[in-house]
């Protein structure tokens, strides 16, 4: 297999109105921005979509809305869950024209041994017409899906074909490099960590800031892959306050307010999250004041 979902991807947000609809006019603004910014792939309904608040049909008209903007890009669509037999249920059940892969997180709350999620990912691959990039993020779900696991898997099914990873382990993320074939993708899942990544053969980042700062996300991203290491930390440096700032009372709260600001978006989330502090908004614009 080829080595797939390199460079720069966006975790798409999912704007809402004032009345708390889906806001399709500004997702719209928000992919042709991305577009142009020079993102190399988009996914769809992970994490700092919201997906959890969406229902059936906005989570099937987000992603059609999606595929008619992406301008050629590739489609990832998050489709995890914490039953297997629903989440190959719900493949099954998808429409895959114009999705290049799906982003699957590990299975959340019922805590899986390491086995019980080798087996679960390997009826997912068998179920998915497309490639599949793993998703560990250990702080949300309350299970890590360990670098031997993650190798297993790798070489178990050609269909497994990367990891978004966000443990913010650095020697897990290292093994994964050590264990994995060459052509199988480590992807940064936390913005902070994209650059650091990329020293030890990582080969992207799937970002949250990039939804407001494509163009910046994206050249620091091609220039580390580049080996323009002196550029790429140029536009880290600059960027390391914001990137704290914005995961600093959770996500997507943060991306939400900065795109607020940006006058790109309306400061609107879906209960049970909520819009970030006063001080923290106010901390935020003034650091995006600061940006060249």
């Amino acid at each position: 297999m080829s080595q797939l979902f390199t460079g720069a991807g966006v975790a798409l947000i999912t704007p809402f109105t004032k009345n708390n609809q889906v806001d399709y006019n500004a997702l719209e603004t928000i992919i042709d921005n991305q577009v142009k910014g020079g993102i190399d792939y988009l996914v769809a309904l992970g994490t700092t979509a919201e997906t959890a608040t969406l229902s059936s049909e906005e989570k099937s008209q987000v992603v059609e809305l999606i595929k008619e903007k992406s301008a050629g890009l590739p489609v990832v669509v998050g489709m995890g869950g914490n039953d297997t037999r629903t989440v190959c249920k719900q493949i099954d059940k998808f429409s895959f024209e114009g999705i290049d892969g799906i982003l699957v997180v590990t299975p959340y709350y019922n805590k899986p041994s390491q086995e019980g999620m080798y087996h679960h990912y390997m009826e997912v691959a068998k179920a998915s017409p497309v490639p599949i990039i793993l998703y560990n993020v250990p702080s949300r779900t309350g299970v890590n899906l360990e670098a031997t696991t993650v190798a297993r898997l790798a070489e178990a099914s050609d269909k497994i074909v990367a990891i978004k990873e966000a443990s913010g382990e650095h020697s897990q993320m290292t093994k994964i490099i050590k264990y994995t074939p060459d052509d199988f993708t480590l992807i940064s899942g936390d913005d902070l960590l994209a650059l650091t990544i990329s020293s030890i053969g990582g080969k992207g980042v799937i970002s949250v800031i990039a939804n407001a700062l494509p163009v910046k996300l994206s050249q620091l991203m091609h220039f580390a892959l580049d080996g323009n290491l002196e550029a790429a930390r140029e536009i880290h440096f600059e960027l390391i306050e914001i990137f704290q700032l914005l995961f600093k009372e959770g996500n997507p709260g943060g991306i939400k307010a900065l795109m607020n600001i940006q006058g790109t978006i309306e400061n609107i989330l879906r209960l049970p999250l909520y819009k970030i502090s006063d001080p923290l908004y106010d901390e935020i614009r003034t650091q995006y004041g600061k940006l060249n």
